[in-house]
């Protein structure tokens, strides 16, 4: 008789090992999920930051306006905007060939995640960074200023 009561029990636990393995699964496939969009997210970080690198550097380096600085940074970042851009020399109101320091930025910068059925915008930190003007009248010549 025990031995039927143990031939049963076994028969009514079958199914138990694939539910246990469909939610572990399921688990795991969305902590995997997870960790890809938040490296993807700090991709975009990094690449922005570096956008803004560069755009100084070009800014700093040679005579060229806003406008080439900008397009510069959307090359390396196309998620950037020129509203999300700012270029500013220092002091006022002098022009990009005769200013002694250059400060290149973002702000409002936002990465939509790839999430099935949960859309998400993650707004990314605005960043700044100022260097000083350093121009090698070099607005022609090499492949950094154009």
């Amino acid at each position: 008789m025990n031995v039927q009561r143990r031939v049963r029990s076994r028969r009514n636990q079958r199914g138990a090992a694939i539910v246990e393995m469909a939610i572990a699964v399921a688990v795991l496939v969305s902590v995997l999920i997870g960790i890809m969009e938040f490296s993807r997210v700090l991709f975009y970080w990094n690449t922005a930051t570096e956008a803004a690198r560069l755009g100084a550097r070009v800014a700093a380096v040679c005579d060229v306006g806003a406008a080439i600085v900008k397009t510069k940074m959307e090359r390396l970042l196309p998620l950037l905007a020129d509203s999300n851009i700012q270029v500013t020399y220092t002091p006022s109101g002098c022009d990009a060939s005769n200013c002694t320091f250059v400060t290149v930025g973002y702000t409002g910068l936002t990465v939509n995640t790839l999430i099935p059925f949960v859309p998400i915008s993650m707004a990314l930190p605005p960043f700044s960074t100022a260097l000083p003007r350093e121009s090698l009248t070099s607005s022609t010549g090499g492949s950094v200023c154009q």
